[in-house]
């Protein structure tokens, strides 16, 4: 793995615990963060490593020097006063990159008033998900950087025997084409060349904006 982040994650719930576990799944370091002995207990050998610490102390969070990793997420459960002090502790102390879990719209704008870098809803976005994934068949997933943006597959069947520069889907509906499977094949090709020609039981996966994609059938 080229990139190896720093991780710390204060609060292992259920989401802190899971985002922890798939960022160490992934090769990165991650510290992580609690009050309660069980929970630590259960991340230590999960973790790289995992502190029993009261995070709502800010002399504690300094003395485990949280402020030096390069990503820290404070996600401790539905207490909004202990995340947004906790988030300001972080920011005070120099934290770069702090993320939090909100738990309503105007917990995120809380948030966001100390400075914290990136606000997350997990059950916002869960409910988005499903949405999209009912009304628009061969939806993959909404884009964390613009919540208009997604990303969709579609059959190419009505495009069989032409090039992708001939269907111009770029001109035509405003989206962009990212990759294609052929049909028997399970590895996609990416940034595909305009000039390739489209067969029967082709996949394309394309992004842009989520209207514009509807217009697409899959």
């Amino acid at each position: 793995m080229g990139f190896k982040s720093q991780v710390a994650v204060i609060g292992l719930g259920k989401f802190g615990y899971k985002f922890g576990e798939t960022l160490m799944e992934l090769g990165h370091e991650v510290m992580g963060i609690d009050s309660d002995p069980a929970k630590v207990e259960n991340a230590k050998n999960v973790f790289s490593q995992v502190f029993q610490v009261d995070a709502m102390h800010r002399d504690a969070l300094e003395q485990i020097r949280v402020q030096d990793m390069e990503h820290v997420l404070v996600s401790v459960g539905d207490s909004i006063a202990a995340s947004v002090m906790i988030s300001m502790y972080l920011k005070e102390l120099g934290a770069k990159n702090v993320w939090a879990k909100a738990i309503h719209k105007d917990h995120e704008k809380i948030l966001y008033k100390v400075g914290v870098d990136e606000v997350v809803i997990p059950e916002f976005m869960a409910a988005n998900e499903i949405a999209n994934r009912i009304a628009m068949p061969g939806f993959i997933e909404n884009l964390s950087f613009d919540k208009d943006m997604a990303v969709k597959e579609i059959s190419i069947d009505d495009w069989a025997g032409k090039t992708l520069r001939e269907i111009d889907i770029t001109n035509r509906y405003s989206l962009q084409v990212i990759a294609v499977k052929a049909k028997g094949h399970g590895n996609y090709r990416y940034i595909p060349r305009a000039d390739d020609v489209l067969e029967a039981g082709d996949v394309l996966v394309v992004i842009g904006n989520i209207e514009q994609l509807k217009q697409l059938a899959p």
